[in-house]
């Protein structure tokens, strides 16, 4: 009987890493995608976007002269979990100061591409900016983004600014956010 039982164990976690690759290599960018945005570039505007939550629909015509922060993340991902804090933290402190913050959700697993799934986890988070729900992965490739976390920092001028990639570097990260809205002296 136990046998059995961890036969059946190891043929299902089989299947569900050969379901997972074949989703992964329909639903992730190409290999062959262009280099990653330099700063100073144009920042591509989104698109692609299947709901807006917690915003109407929006484009960085309509933010010039706003910092934009812009955040790739999806629930499910406990390093994007360990940013919300500091998303959320620099959302409160800094939007009546001209930040915007667009968290772009582009699921890496299928759970992730429901929009009742993602309110779900934006309640529980606590997340109060727009959320763009980028099932498509159109915004995604149009950043030549590759990773989950990844922070844009859009200047006032539409033009990357920064980027950074993974967990940390949250003071630079605030430091360049203070530095984009023209705030001097310590954080407040």
């Amino acid at each position: 009987m136990f046998e059995r039982l961890k036969i059946a164990a190891v043929v299902t976690a089989l299947v569900a890493t050969a379901a997972y690759a074949v989703f992964a290599s329909t639903a992730s960018p190409a290999a062959n995608e262009p280099a990653a945005l330099q700063n100073g570039a144009p920042a591509p505007d989104f698109t692609g976007i299947d709901t807006w939550i917690n915003s109407p629909p929006l484009d960085l015509k309509q933010l010039r002269g706003k910092v934009v922060l812009v955040e790739f993340w999806t629930f499910d991902c406990i390093n994007c979990a360990h940013t919300v804090p500091y998303m959320k933290a620099w959302y409160s402190r800094y939007r009546d100061r001209g930040l915007v913050v667009v968290g772009v959700h582009t699921p890496e697993l299928p759970i992730e591409r429901n929009t009742d799934n993602l309110k779900k986890a934006i309640a529980r988070f606590g997340i109060e900016y727009p959320v763009a729900q980028d099932n498509s992965y159109a915004t995604w490739n149009a950043y030549s983004n590759q990773y989950w976390p990844a922070l844009y920092l859009i200047d006032k001028n539409g033009k990357l600014a920064y980027s950074h990639f993974g967990e940390g570097d949250y003071d630079q990260t605030e430091q360049t956010i203070r530095g984009l809205l023209g705030l001097d002296g310590k954080k407040g």
